[in-house]
């Protein structure tokens, strides 16, 4: 029996598929929409307020993309191209402003319709097609610049 809690999860994920090209799929167990991180895309999770400055950064330079927000948690996700060569300094740097990289198989959750009409995880930029996905490496750049100039 579908309730209408799958059904709309079913459409959202179809959504995500169809317009966006973003391989979702549903875990049925947890009820939420998953991008697996890999070959084609990337994310990088970090504090809002700092997310808020790489938006901006990224926006500026015009190659901001997708943004989910998880507010409880206070945090960002950027989807990204997929991630580069690992590098110990890049991490560290990244670690130390609380900035987590998605690593290759893991899966970043995508807003529900659910959990947008709780506030649970919203989009700050909503997708718009995967070819405006920024390179990881920008969104790393403007991380580390964003939070060594930090705006008063």
């Amino acid at each position: 029996m579908t309730t209408l809690l799958d059904s709309t999860l079913e459409v959202r994920c179809v959504q995500y598929c169809r317009e966006f090209h973003l391989p979702a799929s549903i875990d049925p167990t947890a009820r939420r929409i998953l991008l697996r991180i890999g070959t084609h895309y990337g994310a990088i999770t970090m504090p809002a307020d700092l997310g808020e400055r790489v938006q901006r950064l990224l926006a500026t330079e015009g190659v901001a993309g997708p943004v989910v927000h998880h507010p409880r948690a206070r945090r960002w996700t950027f989807l990204t191209g997929p991630a580069g060569p690992e590098d110990a300094h890049i991490g560290a740097e990244l670690f130390r402003r609380y900035a987590t990289v998605a690593c290759t198989g893991s899966e970043v959750a995508l807003p529900s319709a659910e959990d947008e009409r709780t506030g649970y995880r919203v989009w700050i930029r909503r997708p718009e097609s995967t070819e405006q996905l920024p390179p990881q490496a920008a969104v790393i750049a403007a991380a580390i610049g964003a939070a060594e100039v930090r705006v008063s």
